[in-house]
């Protein structure tokens, strides 16, 4: 791996990682003076992050992630209990094509090639299509067949269905690169609105997404809890 540093001067290229006041800076050498050089954390996530496609071998990290940010709704969607089967179970869906949370949906985010970051989106009225594989393992497997989802999107709406980062690479900015690449993705499919939904009992995010333009159109019930449905017109 290889660093840019601030200075051009140096007399080793030994990597060296030092934490100083809650601060994380990597050394890259030294001045002619003797003196350590490098740049912080947060600057090397600023110049190394990636927005890019998902794709299959992502699925692993993926699972991670969105179970990170869904949990109960993932032992819904799932079937399992267990963390490992519920993220295995995840990792299969995102390997599949044409489901909601498949591969095909989302976009990941990498600082030195490590993906730290998702955001699975897609147009409200396939939701009822893209629900349909998870609802038809999720009846097979419980040999029930009036199993349903709670309506999360609208039609006419470009959905984010998840976000999700990667805790030690929060508050960088990243989530807020992945909305705007998932509203980008929007207009590039002809869409003026963007919805997601956030739980009552995560202000922080709400704070966020109202940052970002976001407003609270009505209240939802996914999963027995409630959630703003909150929508950004671009």
């Amino acid at each position: 791996m290889r660093i840019k540093s601030k200075s051009q001067k140096s007399k080793t290229i030994n990597y060296l990682e030092q934490d100083s006041d809650e601060t994380f800076y990597f050394f890259a050498g030294e001045t002619s003076g003797g003196v350590p050089y490098g740049i912080t954390w947060e600057e090397i996530v600023s110049q190394e992050l990636n927005l890019r496609l998902a794709e299959k071998k992502d699925s692993k990290k993926a699972a991670e992630l969105i179970h990170l940010a869904i949990t109960d709704i993932a032992e819904q969607l799932t079937g399992q209990t267990k963390s490992e089967n519920i993220r295995e179970t995840l990792a299969y869906f995102f390997r599949e094509k044409n489901n909601r949370l498949s591969f095909q949906n989302t976009i990941v985010a990498e600082v030195l090639d490590e993906v730290v970051g998702i955001v699975i989106s897609y147009p409200g009225e396939n939701a009822p299509v893209l629900d349909e594989p998870i609802l038809s393992r999720l009846r097979k497997k419980s040999r029930k067949q009036d199993i349903y989802l709670d309506k999360e999107a609208e039609p006419g709406d470009y959905y984010i269905d998840t976000i999700s980062v990667s805790p030690k690479y929060q508050g960088y900015g990243i989530g807020t690169a992945l909305i705007k690449a998932a509203e980008k993705a929007a207009q590039r499919n002809g869409y003026r609105r963007v919805s997601l939904n956030v739980a009552h009992d995560n202000p922080t995010a709400k704070i966020l997404y109202t940052k970002l333009g976001y407003r609270v159109e009505k209240v939802i019930q996914i999963n027995g809890h409630s959630y703003d449905y909150m929508v950004r017109v671009i």
